[in-house]
């Protein structure tokens, strides 16, 4: 009787678990092709931009990867749905598989960049770190692709911002009006998206009893990384602002030192 059990079991467990390692390898082949191409993006800027040096070629394929990546999410979150707010940890669809896949070969490749050419601190490490794993829990476990896919939005929408300080910084022409408004709209843009917006989505990530607990620490992980920017972030808007207003007030000593001597006249 047993053994006739067995017989009976045993090919739907064979099927269940065939399935499984079909779906495994399709996802690895994704994130792989995903890998595959970005590397040779990177490649791409490098001819094109021999002048130039590595970094600037890398940031070319993260700005790339940033819009992107903001586009796809925010359909996804905002028309495809689900919405992240209210459906933590539900199924993943497969339209959030296939840009978890796409973003997920992306931060490998940065993060063999950044380790190759030990270009980034401990933080930006952690924070790839994070990512990675956070998206392969998602794709293992079929689930809570939903707040992944919405924690993606939120930290590339200051990354263009990001790339356009460094690129203006390169050519020159960071210490001008331009410059000040992407410093503006990048500080704006991490406080009130990343901390302020994702305070909201970790409160009903830990309020949803859905989501696994480890996804609710990942996601705990990833907001202190946040955080741990933020304070930085805030440290050189400060100085800058206290820079910019000795500025203004030096500026504004000269203009009356001429008013008083009589060589400025106001017509």
């Amino acid at each position: 009787m047993t053994q006739c059990c067995f017989l009976r079991v045993h090919p739907l467990f064979f099927w269940f678990w065939s399935f499984h390692h079909r779906m495994a390898l399709v996802l690895c082949l994704q994130v792989l092709c995903s890998l595959c191409g970005w590397l040779s993006l990177y490649i791409s800027f490098c001819h094109l931009n021999k002048h130039r040096s590595y970094e600037w070629s890398c940031r070319l394929v993260t700005f790339t990867h940033g819009v992107l990546s903001i586009g796809l999410s925010a359909y996804i979150g905002f028309i495809d749905g689900p919405w992240p707010f209210t459906h933590p940890g539900s199924p993943n669809t497969p339209l959030q598989v296939h840009v978890l896949c796409l973003t997920l070969g992306y931060f490998i490749f940065d993060l063999g960049w950044c380790i190759y050419f030990q270009s980034e601190g401990a933080l930006m490490l952690a924070h790839h770190t994070l990512s990675i794993l956070g998206i392969i829990m998602a794709l293992v476990l079929g689930e809570s692709g939903t707040e992944v896919n919405a924690v993606l939005f939120g930290s590339e929408l200051t990354n263009p911002l990001l790339q356009m300080r460094w690129f203006l910084r390169e050519t020159g022409h960071y210490h001008s009006f331009t410059g000040d408004v992407v410093d503006f709209l990048f500080v704006a843009l991490f406080t009130g998206v990343r901390i302020g917006v994702g305070a909201r989505l970790l409160f009903c990530e830990m309020a949803s009893p859905t989501p696994k607990w480890f996804v609710k620490a990942g996601g705990v992980a990833m907001y202190a990384v946040s955080w741990c920017f933020m304070f930085s972030i805030w440290r050189f808007a400060w100085r800058k602002s206290i820079k910019k207003y000795h500025a203004w007030r030096s500026r504004r000593s000269e203009e009356r030192q001429l008013k008083h001597n009589g060589h400025l006249k106001i017509h």
